[in-house]
């Protein structure tokens, strides 16, 4: 396992779109969740620590803001034969096993993995109404320890953007697995 920092992407950076399959069997774009206040795009996989410590909290936090115009997206970037946890019906399984409330897709050739410039999983991108980042970073201050959490910063940076202001310019990267390019 290699551990990456995400690094610096511009904030202001328009999303790009994407099409890519989820686990149910149905294809999404960034059309496809048009009218969300905010959109937070995770790069993610199925064997990595650092996202199996987080899943639930991501599946809570998405829970907690989808009346209010919040959307959640998990890519999975890691399309490796050396990874057969990564596959996309390893990914309906944990899908199911972590209850999650948001679509699951595979990037199955890394580009738009590649477009974003991600590096790790996780790797956190909210985007404003107007599709423009307005945070890249790690979801709080303990990724071990949901206890121990002292800073919720990306519950905190959806929370200022619903209320039409930007997050704070100082964010603290997302670490974790690096993607797995081929």
């Amino acid at each position: 396992m290699t551990l990456l920092e995400s690094i610096t992407v511009p904030m202001g950076t328009p999303a790009s779109d994407f099409s890519l399959m989820g686990v149910d069997d149905k294809t999404y774009s960034l059309s496809d969740f048009e009218g969300k206040k905010v959109f937070v795009l995770i790069f993610m996989c199925n064997h990595c620590p650092y996202v199996q410590a987080i899943w639930d909290r991501l599946v809570s936090l998405q829970e907690k803001y989808a009346a209010s115009g919040v959307q959640f997206v998990g890519i999975n970037p890691n399309f490796h034969p050396d990874y057969p946890e990564d596959s996309l019906e390893k990914m309906k399984e944990y899908h199911d096993e972590y209850k999650m409330n948001f679509p699951y897709l595979q990037d199955k050739s890394q580009d738009v993995a590649r477009e974003y410039k991600a590096q790790c999983t996780p790797d956190i991108f909210v985007y404003n109404e107007e599709r423009k980042l307005a945070y890249h970073g790690r979801l709080d201050d303990n990724w071990q320890n949901p206890g121990e959490v002292s800073r919720e910063e990306l519950d905190g940076a959806i929370s200022t953007l619903l209320k039409g202001e930007s997050p704070a310019e100082e964010q603290n990267p997302s670490m974790g697995c690096s993607v797995k390019w081929r």
